[in-house]
C-alpha cells in the first residue's frame, strides 16, 4: 500500500535570499538576484560574461569558521540549507538509522579542485591541502549533511546535471515508500560561478551576454532571450511519511505526491525537440500521484531562458495539457534566481511547495515581449490559485538527456 509522503521543513540559500522565507518573499516581490561579479578574475581573464546569480548571503557568514574551512562552497551551501530545513521541521528526534540523506549536485567541488590545481602549479606539491579530495568529491555535500545530523540510514548522491536535485527528491520519495527511512533530508547544491565554467558555457553559446543589464538577463519566454544565467546556492526539503509526521505533531506544508525520471537518449546537450522524455516524466509523476493532467493547477517550469530550451519545454507541456496551457499559471522562477544547475530543482520544488501551500503562483519577472511560439499563461504578478485542492508539477531537464519531474499537492488535514 502506497504511503503519503509529506514535506515538513524547508531551507534555502539562494541569489534572492539567505533563507527559504527570504527567498520566497523576494520572489513574490519581483526581485532579481542577478548582478555584476565583483572579482578581479573577471578582468584578468577578460570574461565575455561578467554577471551571475550570486548567493545573497555567503555560507561562510552563517557557518562556524572551522566548519566552513573544511568544506567546498557546494557543501557549505548544502549544510546551511539543511540546517534551516531541519530546524523548520521541528528538529525531529529520530533514531540515526531511520534518517537518510538524498542530495544532489551537477558538478561538485569545482572550486576545491581548481584551487588545488592552482596551488600545485604555483606553490608546489607540498602546499596542496590534504583535504582536497574530500572537499572536491561530488558526494561531499551529502556526506557533510549526513555527518551533521548523524543520518545513518543512507547518504546518497545524484549527479544528473540540471535535473539532479529534482531526481534526488524522486529518490527520497521512493526510499520512504520502501521503508528505508522515516525522515529524509533531500535537496541539492551548486557553487561553480568560476572563470572556467563561465567561459565554457559561453563558448557553447549557452549564456546570456547582457552585461549592460544583468538583472534583466534571465528572461524566459521573451522573444529576445539569449541564454541562461549562472546561479548558485542550495535548497533542502525535509520529507517524511505522513504517519511519522502526524505522530510527532509536525506542521505539514504539502504532500510530495509523486515523481518521474526519464532519459531522452537524444543529444549530450540539446533536449528532444518533440519532448518525448519530458512528457513521459510528467506523466509518470502524475500517475504516481494518482492524478490526471486536468487536476494540475500550477507549473514551475524548467524555463532556462535559452532560445531552444523554452519552446521545447512548451511542446512537452502542450502535449500533456493541451489547450489548458493557456490557463494554468506557469512560473519561470529562474528569471529571478538564475540557474543553480544541480541545485535548481530543489529550489524550484521548494517554491512549488510554498505556491500550493499559500495557493499563490509566484511571478515571472523580465517578461516584456512574450514569444508567440510559447503561448503559455505566465503571470508577471503573484497570482492566486484558488481555495480548492492544488496540484503542481516542477520540471527539471539536464545535459545528457536527464528529465525529472515532481508532483506536489496541497495538504489539508
Amino acid at each position: 500500500m502506497s504511503k503519503k509522503i509529506v514535506i515538513t521543513g524547508i531551507g534555502a540559500s539562494s541569489p534572492i535570499g539567505g533563507t527559504a522565507p527570504d527567498s520566497w518573499n523576494a520572489l513574490l516581490a519581483g526581485e532579481s538576484g542577478v548582478r555584476k561579479i565583483e572579482h578581479d578574475w573577471v578582468e584578468k581573464y577578460d570574461l565575455a560574461v561578467t554577471f551571475a546569480g550570486q548567493a545573497r548571503v555567503r555560507p561562510e557568514e552563517v557557518l562556524e569558521r572551522p566548519v566552513a574551512k573544511r568544506l567546498d562552497p557546494s557543501s557549505q551551501f548544502a549544510l546551511v540549507a539543511a540546517i534551516e530545513a531541519f530546524a523548520d521541521a521541528g528538529s525531529p528526534a529520530i533514531a540515526s538509522e531511520r534518517i537518510g540523506v538524498d542530495w544532489a549536485t551537477g558538478i561538485g567541488g569545482l572550486w576545491s579542485l581548481l584551487d588545488a590545481w592552482d596551488t600545485l602549479r604555483e606553490k608546489g606539491a607540498r602546499r596542496v591541502m590534504p583535504l582536497t579530495v574530500p572537499m572536491l568529491m561530488p558526494n561531499a555535500p551529502a556526506a557533510a549533511v549526513s555527518m551533521h545530523f548523524e543520518a545513518r540510514a543512507f547518504a546518497r548522491t545524484v549527479a544528473s546535471a540540471c535535473a539532479s536535485s529534482t531526481e534526488s527528491l524522486v529518490n527520497a520519495y521512493e526510499h520512504l515508500q520502501a521503508g528505508l527511512a522515516d525522515v529524509v533530508i533531500a535537496g541539492g547544491s551548486e557553487s561553480v560561478i568560476h572563470p572556467i565554467t563561465l567561459t565554457a558555457f559561453n563558448s557553447m553559446q549557452a549564456l546570456s551576454k547582457r552585461n549592460d543589464s544583468p538583472e534583466t538577463a534571465s528572461r524566459p519566454y521573451n522573444v529576445d532571450r539569449d541564454g541562461f544565467v549562472m546561479g548558485e546556492g542550495a535548497a533542502a526539503l525535509i520529507l517524511e511519511t505522513e504517519e511519522h509526521a502526524l505522530a510527532r505533531g509536525a506542521r505539514i506544508y504539502a504532500e510530495l505526491a509523486g515523481g518521474g525520471v526519464t532519459a531522452d537518449s537524444y543529444h549530450i546537450t540539446a533536449n528532444d525537440p518533440e519532448g518525448n522524455g519530458a512528457v513521459r516524466a510528467i506523466e509518470l509523476a502524475l500517475s504516481q500521484a494518482g492524478a490526471t493532467a486536468d487536476q494540475v493547477t500550477h507549473i514551475n517550469a524548467h524555463a532556462t531562458s535559452t532560445p531552444v530550451g523554452d519552446p521545447n519545454e512548451y511542446t512537452a507541456l502542450h502535449r500533456v495539457f493541451g489547450e489548458r496551457t493557456n490557463e494554468i499559471p506557469v512560473s519561470a522562477t529562474k528569471a529571478a534566481t538564475g540557474h543553480l544547475l544541480g541545485g535548481t530543482g530543489a529550489l524550484e520544488a521548494l517554491f512549488t511547495t510554498l505556491a500550493v501551500h499559500n495557493r499563490l503562483a509566484p511571478p515571472t519577472i523580465n517578461l516584456e515581449n512574450q514569444d508567440p511560439e510559447i503561448p503559455l499563461f505566465v503571470p508577471t504578478e503573484p497570482t492566486p490559485l484558488g481555495d480548492g485542492p492544488q496540484l503542481a508539477i516542477s520540471n527539471s531537464f539536464g545535459f545528457g538527456g536527464h528529465n525529472a519531474v515532481v508532483a506536489i499537492r496541497s495538504y489539508d488535514s
